[in-house]
């Protein structure tokens, strides 16, 4: 009888901790979905994706011309003001990422702001001094300012498919 009774014990404490797994499973996904987004291009979801923080050590070790397939977040720190063909993305330390939209397929809306996940190509290339001069016109720049501009610059740039924008 003692042993059945230990018996019972130990498998009623086993039954229990199990329950406090799948429940704490369970509120995690139920977190995760009630997050709402926009999204914009593709179907994307933000599983997956990599923290601004380890995306930037990707790109620090990327050479000119190197592409990897991602899946990022960041906070946009800048949208082209004439009709949301680009964003920038503050990623920390003064490093932004440069995000284009594949066949400019879709653009991001003018006022856009706050938290996003970007799905696609991220890579890093020289961008000409005719190309900066382009995006700050794009940015709303004065000509003083985009006179300044005389070196071509190393970007670190993402060429997205789809977009999921923080609401």
């Amino acid at each position: 009888m003692k042993r059945f009774l230990n018996l019972l014990i130990i498998t009623v404490l086993i039954v229990s901790c199990n329950n406090e797994t799948k429940t704490s499973e369970t509120e995690q996904q139920i977190e995760t979905k009630d997050i709402a987004y926009n999204s914009f291009g593709d179907k994307i979801t933000d599983s997956d994706a990599l923290t601004s923080e380890r995306m930037m050590v990707h790109y620090e070790s990327m050479k000119v011309g190197d592409t990897v397939n991602a899946k990022m977040r960041g906070t946009i720190s800048e949208v082209c003001s004439k009709k949301g063909c680009w964003m920038k993305l503050d990623m920390g330390d003064d490093k932004i990422v440069r995000v284009t939209f594949k066949d400019y397929g879709f653009f991001m809306p003018l006022n856009a702001t706050g938290e996003v996940v970007v799905n696609g190509k991220a890579f890093v290339s020289e961008t000409s001094v005719d190309d900066l001069k382009h995006y700050a016109e794009d940015a709303g720049q004065s000509a003083k300012e985009i006179a300044k501009i005389t070196e071509p610059e190393r970007t670190f740039s993402f060429l997205a498919d789809g977009v999921l924008l923080k609401q």
